[in-house]
């Protein structure tokens, strides 16, 4: 069984988890896996996926692990704590299908209950994957405490994010072991919340593109990231304030970023595109709306490694406050080729009798868009993007 622990998952899923709860109850989505690398995976391998998919309807949320959430995650009620607690996954809204080396998964139910799977879903498939292929990890823990030592010495702030994408649930715990031993202040938590309970340390994360995207397809792309921004304050109060701005271009991100906003969220998440024009880009922002920049925070987070890191940081150079969220190069650098996989939200409908919507991203990097190709270009006319 690779998911041994229910909160082995990212904490984003949980906050969306709690605002879907609040606002969109009736909402039912689905979700589909994309093998954005091509990889072949091997004969037996959806046998073998269902299997750990199944599994996981035994999980539940432990004594401790209730006691370090109420403790560390403030900002969730005690209602939705409780309601945690009886959660349990369900299976059947996991749809596997294999032929020969192609796998084809999707999840569909309820967006507050099928909203967990996403993380567990990529963490198991990755795993799944190189043990089935016999593959043995190499020099985890020299490569990472080395990492964590630059990273210390150039006096970066950043977070472990590599729970989607890891070579195995115990290479990730040897990296974040690590990082926390061999950076000190400078290592600030992880996204996974398992792990920063049992290495005593933050858990780190606020919400996901999927968040955008389904305001998007419900209020249309010119009001999607204000109704997605507004809905989020309306259940945080202010709360996990870094606001994720590519969803439909950082562009037309800021465009719809007004003052309340920008007042009140602490900063933004980079995800795509350019660091170095997103760096000009949000500086100038808050420079119009008369905020200084240095009390406002970005994350950066898309493909980081430490020369990347260094590369940003230096560029920065003190004008805001820069902290970085680096994934796959922490938790599967280990001498293999990680999978190029994600699993995105394509489908909505607010009740389970309307039709669906598609729903659709536009990433800052031309071309990388995911979704209804002619929604894409919807979107496209609509925001004014070539």
């Amino acid at each position: 069984m690779i998911i041994q622990h229910f909160t082995d998952n990212d904490l984003y899923k949980f906050s969306t988890m709690l605002a879907i709860q609040k606002l969109y109850p009736n909402t039912v989505v689905r979700y589909q896996f994309f093998n954005r690398g091509e990889s072949l995976f091997p004969e037996g391998f959806a046998e073998a996926l269902r299997k750990e998919v199944n599994s996981m309807s035994s999980l539940y949320l432990t004594r401790s692990e209730k006691q370090y959430i109420t403790k560390r995650c403030y900002f969730f009620d005690p209602v939705f704590i409780d309601f945690l607690e009886g959660y349990r996954f369900d299976p059947s809204e996991v749809h596997i299908e294999q032929n020969g080396g192609e796998l084809k998964v999707y999840v569909e139910g309820y967006w507050y209950r099928t909203v967990l799977w996403e993380v567990v879903l990529m963490a198991i498939i990755s795993e799944l994957y190189f043990k089935m292929k016999g593959i043995i990890p190499e020099d985890i823990i020299d490569r990472t405490r080395d990492k964590a030592e630059f990273l210390k010495n150039i006096k970066a702030d950043y977070s472990d994010f590599g729970t989607r994408r890891r070579f195995s649930f115990d290479t990730q715990d040897k990296v974040v072991e690590i990082l926390k031993n061999y950076s000190g202040d400078y290592f600030k938590g992880t996204s996974n919340v398992y792990f920063a309970m049992k290495h005593d340390t933050l858990p780190i994360g606020t919400h996901p593109h999927e968040w955008f995207m389904y305001h998007g397809a419900k209020y249309g792309y010119r009001m999607a990231n204000a109704k997605a921004l507004d809905a989020w304050v309306d259940v945080y109060q202010g709360s996990l304030g870094l606001a994720l701005t590519d969803t439909y271009t950082t562009e037309s991100f800021f465009e719809s970023f007004s003052l309340k906003h920008a007042k009140l969220f602490d900063g933004v998440r980079w995800d795509s595109g350019d660091p170095i024009e997103f760096t000009d880009m949000t500086i100038e922002f808050y420079k119009k709306k008369r905020i200084d920049p240095i009390s406002k925070t970005v994350v950066y987070s898309d493909s980081l490694n430490v020369e990347k890191v260094k590369e940003i940081k230096d560029y920065v150079n003190g004008r805001i406050h820069d902290t970085y969220g680096i994934g796959t190069f922490f938790t599967n650098d280990v001498g293999t080729t990680p999978l190029n996989i994600v699993i995105k939200l394509t489908k909505v409908k607010a009740h389970p009798e309307d039709e669906y919507l598609d729903a659709i991203k536009l990433s800052d990097v031309k071309g990388k868009n995911t979704g209804d190709i002619k929604e894409i270009e919807i979107a496209k006319l609509t925001l004014g993007i070539d």
